[in-house]
């Protein structure tokens, strides 16, 4: 039988006993959505933005915008040209192209070769399109600030074609002119798209499936550099780079776009000084991890990997087609990647990634909702925090 002191069974009796500093606090349990489905058509993008400037979050996807906070009210954008299963659709990206003022959105697809903008009216009425380039088949589009200026560029994965990025331009106030610059980085690029720091000089570098692409001093005008130290196959759009186990050195976390395999590749040195990387699997067991983010959904302050299936993503003829839906983010626990679920099933129970998603505080909470399309519906996942 446990002995207690007197002025301890006191303490205990009222409540008020304060557990040793040295004693471990028990660690959050995973993180609970409210799923809810808020169209049932079948785009594979999806974004957020404030479509009518009232300060509230609205979601874009396809041929309509849906009003915030409650996404019930749905308003017609435009008609999206339809290609078998597919949408000529493929991003979601907000950007005040014009500089009106108000939030239009980039978006491209593999069927009509092209990147293109579609302007908000500020008013109920279509939105008009406006081609930015003519780029061949874009598997998808990603917007990243590749000159560190503090705007991002839209960066198409344009497989079998050059990369490439496009720059809108500024005048001399900071007001964007609704005109690009087209900046050249390689000549060829495969299926997969990533950027961030790999190399620790503190310039965003590109990864393709084959390789990364070292920036230069100026990213604009300088010639960017291939190492080929890897091949990824058919890997995600995009690629993330994180320093996953946090030993200061930037690490690769790949989904196979068409095929199973969730990895990620540490970065070390061997015993020359060359770079090498190390592969590590994260899941093998599921298929079509064609999308991705890195975000903290725990308010730990640490980062979570979000991702899932993309349903048909090519129309039922991918490894791994007919297996159940899934949307899952993985939590890094110091040695491993642990998987929890955020939905899973078969079609009209489960929910997939699509190929474009987005993430955002939708309700004032301070904590990131998931917004996700996809040939299985449009649903938000609102995030309600984690368990006792």
């Amino acid at each position: 039988m446990t002995k207690y002191s007197p002025l301890l069974f006191a303490l205990l009796a009222c409540g008020q006993y304060v557990p040793d500093a040295g004693a471990q606090e028990k660690p959050a349990g995973p993180v609970r959505f409210n799923k809810i489905q808020i169209g049932s058509e079948s785009y594979e993008s999806a974004g957020v933005l404030d479509v009518n400037g009232d300060k509230k979050p609205d979601i874009v996807s396809g041929a309509y915008w849906y009003e915030g906070p409650a996404f019930t009210t749905k308003h017609y954008i435009g008609a999206v040209k339809a290609y078998g299963e597919y949408w000529d659709d493929f991003s979601t990206i907000p950007m005040d192209v014009n500089g009106d003022g108000r939030m239009d959105y980039v978006t491209g697809s593999w069927f009509s070769n092209s990147i293109r903008w579609h302007e908000n009216p500020g008013k109920q009425e279509e939105w008009k399109q406006h081609i930015i380039a003519e780029t061949g088949n874009v598997e998808c589009t990603i917007g990243w600030d590749v000159d560190g200026d503090g705007h991002i560029e839209i960066v198409p994965n344009t497989p079998g074609h050059p990369l490439k990025f496009y720059k809108l331009q500024r005048d001399a106030g900071g007001k964007s002119t609704g005109e690009f610059t087209i900046v050249e980085v390689a000549d060829n690029q495969g299926h997969g798209l990533g950027f961030g720091d790999i190399n620790g000089d503190g310039r965003g570098d590109f990864v393709i499936s084959n390789g990364w692409l070292e920036a230069p001093a100026d990213p604009l005008k300088g010639k960017w550099n291939l190492h080929n130290e890897f091949d990824f196959g058919g890997a995600s759009v995009p690629i993330l780079l994180v320093d996953v186990n946090e030993d200061g050195k930037t690490d690769i976390i790949v989904g196979q776009g068409h095929g199973y395999g969730l990895d990620w590749y540490e970065q070390s040195n061997g015993a020359n000084g060359k770079r090498s990387w190390v592969k590590h699997s994260i899941d093998p067991f599921n298929a079509q991890y064609h999308t991705m983010q890195w975000l903290d959904l725990d308010g730990d302050g640490k980062g979570e990997l979000v991702t899932g299936k993309r349903y048909r993503a090519h129309n039922g003829n991918d490894p791994g087609a007919n297996d159940l839906l899934g949307l899952y983010y993985f939590k890094w626990n110091g040695e491993s990647f642990s998987k929890q679920v955020i939905s899973y099933g078969r079609l009209g129970e489960g929910k997939g990634a699509g190929l474009y998603f987005d993430t955002a505080d939708l309700r004032g909470t301070g904590r990131q909702d998931i917004v996700v399309a996809g040939k299985d519906g449009l649903y938000v996942f609102f995030n309600e925090g984690t368990t006792p």
